[in-house]
């Protein structure tokens, strides 16, 4: 009977995913990995080279091979949307069957994946004037799929799409309270992968840290 009473009591204790034998499901991540602190991107930015933007001479897309293929059937942007998003399930081909996606560039939130692109922080054009056209293939692919950093983001299509490859002077987040996450997250892409930044996008990045 102690024996009973003693086996009704751990299963009672254990989680319901453990009793039928699920694996617990994991937190949606909202935000990529290495978003540094305002203090360290501080740093971080003091430490980046100064120069003027290169040209776009010889610039595609095409030489920052993207969305690689990943060993678990998923391409990059895939990989990205699961991670970001909440409640995510995939069919065979890793495409969203369902699942929500919160953009914190402007406080929306999209059922549909077609409504969300992933956002390069640095876009490619931006970091070909800023050093990555010196780059081989290899490493420009590396830059474009790089889950390790702050790098790939899932937001909005639409507001992506107004940022273009625009600097920080020149565009920011439509959500305000988002400004210091993104100078954080544009700061250290651009130190971790040793590309330069121009005066004027230092001092923006400089004056939206100051009121962080």
């Amino acid at each position: 009977m102690a024996v009973h009473r003693s086996l009704r009591a751990t299963l009672t204790a254990l989680p319901l995913t453990a009793l039928l034998g699920l694996a617990p499901a994991s937190s949606a991540v909202a935000e990529p990995p290495g978003i540094p602190t305002p203090g360290t991107a501080k740093s971080q930015l003091a430490e980046l080279t100064v120069a003027p933007e290169g040209s776009m001479d010889g610039y595609s897309r095409d030489r920052f091979p993207h969305w690689s293929a990943h060993p678990d059937n998923c391409n990059t942007r895939e990989e990205v949307l699961k991670r970001d998003g909440d409640g995510v399930q995939v069919g065979t081909d890793c495409y969203p069957t369902a699942g929500s996606w919160f953009s914190p560039y402007d406080g929306a939130t999209w059922q549909q994946p077609s409504d969300v692109d992933i956002d390069h922080v640095v876009p490619l054009a931006a970091a070909w004037r800023s050093g990555a056209a010196d780059w081989t293939d290899d490493r420009r692919e590396q830059f474009a799929n790089d889950l390790d950093g702050p790098q790939l983001i899932a937001v909005t299509d639409n507001v992506n799409q107004s940022k273009g490859d625009q600097t920080p002077d020149e565009w920011m987040p439509p959500e305000a309270g988002y400004h210091c996450t993104y100078a954080a997250m544009w700061i250290a892409t651009k130190h971790k992968w040793q590309l330069t930044v121009s005066d004027a996008e230092k001092s923006s990045l400089e004056s939206t840290l100051s009121g962080c």
